[in-house]
């Protein structure tokens, strides 16, 4: 990302979290000068950036200013502690979700996809394309249970960004993030073992969840920080728990990052009670903000973090090349690892390998960051716009998912189903927590380029929302009168 986007982008933050407030006169263009090591002219074009957004209004020979009639919904609201793990639900609507193939006349604004109609994957294509031609015995054979060395390598070095110093051999390649994040959660846990998780989290580990036959404490997390750890240290002194899942950077699907200072407290809380850490980083590399945010496996000092990745969301999804740096249980990983895909395919591990040497990953990485903000901008705006009054849209730092909360009692599920003869899809809350719960909310993917058909969905859906609330609210009005 360029210096003054990623200037904006700090500067929209704190806006957006309310350090400048309506009114607020804005630093000055030489301070931020001075403050961030940056020419003048950087400055000013951060600002003319963020005025085309909304967030800044210039005076004359007087600065530049927080608009008084800016106004930004409210984030979501931060979640309940639970009273106790629970099993997990919801199979049904995530199998829902997901089952549903890709079709030219559905909008699919619930899936967890990444734009890739981009320019910058054509040498991937062309790489995939020319391994093919080579008729390459390797490409046909299984490779190694650990995955093909060459891509190691380079993942190692693409792991020094995230605070991480680590060889090839404390790697192993996966089918996905999903597979990285299933077979961690084997190779720890048992039957009937309790797992901590963010609430709302990622479905996937919900249902790995469930079909290991574990469960999962959902713990109160803030839609701008992440996990309470007040409320994470009282429930380790309360339960047996074996396992702490969670997705710190760009998370999923609320979209903070979580600071530093959390994720060193964090470390120390899991090496007091010695208990394990899954992290889930498949959305870090697209955080708006410049150096990419540190991974809770950068303060690992004894291997208790199992680190999960992939390049499902950074490149493409139908590649199915994850990994994992599991610690201390790199031998139990391998174990689950021969017992769930064996070895990964090996056409996409060598071309993704040959993108990554050839510096084709840096350049893709920033035109999709700086395209997601964007999107991301115009999707918030557009559910401020469309949605009706008291909706709650979460503040992003990364990635390409917004979590919009309507109020309580709302269905999402009966929202879903009609807006089925609108050919528009989304995620209905229920299915990013293990008991059911944020019913009354949705995730909304922003990941293509915004555009006039997009637009039209969401007004669509603010309009069906706002009719099905009206719906409940004349069938509740019509029975307190047959009370009467």
């Amino acid at each position: 990302m360029t210096l003054y986007l990623n200037l904006a982008e700090l500067l929209g933050t704190r806006i957006e979290q309310g350090l400048y407030r309506p009114g607020d006169r804005l630093p000055s263009v030489r301070s931020l000068s001075q403050e961030h090591g940056v020419s003048l002219s950087t400055v000013q074009q951060a600002y003319r950036h963020l005025e085309d957004m909304g967030l800044a209004s210039p005076r004359p020979k007087s600065g530049y200013f927080v608009p008084l009639g800016r106004q930004m919904p409210a984030l979501p609201q931060i979640s309940r502690a639970a009273q106790r793990p629970v099993e997990v639900s919801q199979w049904d609507h995530v199998l829902e979700l997901i089952s549903s193939s890709p079709q030219h006349d559905m909008l699919q604004l619930g899936r967890g996809r990444p734009d890739i109609s981009g320019p910058t994957l054509k040498p991937l294509l062309r790489n995939l394309s020319r391994q093919a031609r080579r008729q390459d015995p390797d490409v046909l054979t299984y490779g190694g249970i650990r995955g093909d060395i060459r891509l190691r390598e380079q993942i190692a070095r693409l792991m020094l960004d995230s605070g991480c110093q680590l060889e090839a051999e404390d790697l192993v390649v996966t089918t996905g993030c999903h597979e990285a994040l299933s077979a961690a959660v084997r190779a720890i846990c048992q039957p009937g073992d309790i797992v901590a998780v963010d609430s709302p989290s990622f479905h996937g580990v919900m249902q790995a969840l469930k079909g290991f036959g574990m469960k999962a404490l959902e713990l109160p997390t803030d839609p701008l920080t992440g996990i309470n750890l007040d409320a994470l240290e009282m429930a380790l002194e309360q339960w047996p728990i074996k396992a702490i899942q969670l997705t710190p950077n760009c998370n999923n699907p609320l979209g903070y990052i979580m600071p530093d200072v959390n994720k060193r407290a964090l470390v120390a809380l899991a090496q007091r009670f010695d208990v394990a850490i899954i992290e889930d980083d498949v959305y870090a590399d697209l955080a708006y903000s410049y150096p990419r945010p540190r991974s809770i496996k950068s303060f690992d000092e004894d291997g208790r973090v199992l680190f999960c990745s992939s390049f499902s969301k950074t490149l493409a999804p139908g590649l199915r090349v994850g990994w994992i740096a599991p610690g201390r249980y790199l031998e139990q990983v391998v174990h689950m690892k021969y017992l769930g895909t064996g070895s990964t395919a090996q056409l996409p591990q060598l071309a993704i390998a040959e993108y990554l040497k050839d510096g084709h990953y840096e350049p893709h990485l920033r035109r999709m960051r700086a395209q997601y903000l964007r999107s991301r901008d115009l999707m918030v705006d557009w559910v401020s716009r469309y949605f009706p009054a008291g909706t709650r849209v979460s503040r992003p730092q990364g990635s390409f998912m917004l979590w919009v909360e309507m109020p309580q009692g709302f269905d999402s599920l009966k929202l879903n189903r009609a807006l089925l003869p609108h050919k528009i899809q989304i995620a209905p809350g229920s299915i990013f927590s293990a008991a059911g719960k944020y019913r009354n909310c949705i995730r909304l993917n922003y990941a293509e380029p915004p555009s006039e058909v997009i637009e039209s969905a969401v007004r669509q859906i603010g309009a069906t929302i706002a009719e099905l609330i009206e719906e409940a609210d004349l069938q509740h009005t019509q029975g307190l009168g047959q009370w009467r």
